[in-house]
């Protein structure tokens, strides 16, 4: 059993990342599909699919590549772990590479990027940093 499901995702984004793989493929959750999704949205993967396997589901992430096999996503690290939670409130969230990057922010209102939990006033626990 994994004790961080969120660390095991990002780390296989990566990892396939560095190998220059098309799609990575992980067990499925509503959160790591919510984080897929943020990550679709602002461009860093191509998408992403959730297909029944057996009596789970399987979460494949379609990679992204710019022209020349050129990696998208330039770093993606944990920032909240399960011994070590990082709450922010909404003036005090920061920010990714001067805004070039996203910060995964879980609020009251599900899982928003950092440009939008700005904007709605929210705060919360900061999953995630990709650049």
């Amino acid at each position: 059993m994994n004790t961080d499901p969120i660390a095991d995702m990002l780390t296989r984004i990566r990892n396939g990342n560095q190998a220059v793989k098309r799609t990575v493929s992980m067990p499925s959750s509503k959160v790591k599909a919510e984080v897929a999704k943020i990550l679709a949205a602002e461009g860093f993967i191509e998408g992403f699919e959730v297909k029944p396997k057996g009596p789970a589901h399987e979460l494949t992430v379609k990679m992204k590549y710019a022209p020349g096999r050129t990696r998208v996503i330039q770093g993606i690290r944990r920032v909240s772990s399960p011994g070590h939670r990082v709450y922010r409130g909404a003036s005090d969230l920061p920010r990714s590479q001067g805004g070039l990057g996203v910060i995964v922010v879980s609020t009251s209102q599900g899982l928003l990027p950092d440009r939008e939990a700005r904007r709605r006033r929210l705060g919360g626990e900061i999953i995630c940093e990709v650049w």
